[in-house]
């Protein structure tokens, strides 16, 4: 499955935070969230690069149908 262009920080941080994530801080325009063991860095902007959105995905444990799936 191809990923999404058009996902921003701010969406990909909800549906994160939907998947059991909190955000611990920020800085600047990057914004740290944890759950368990997994740590994952989310930057705040507009649209997300394929790459960074994968990147992501594979520090969060999670599918891209998990993420898509989001409550």
């Amino acid at each position: 499955m191809k990923l999404p262009r058009d996902v921003s920080g701010a969406e990909a941080l909800a549906a994160l935070e939907r998947l059991g994530f909190s955000a611990t801080r920020q800085t600047g325009s990057h914004v740290r969230l944890v759950k368990a063991d997994r740590r994952v860095t989310v930057p705040m902007h507009c649209n997300l690069v394929a790459g960074t959105l994968q990147s992501i995905l594979r520090q969060a444990g999670i599918s891209l149908e998990e993420f898509q799936k989001a409550p």
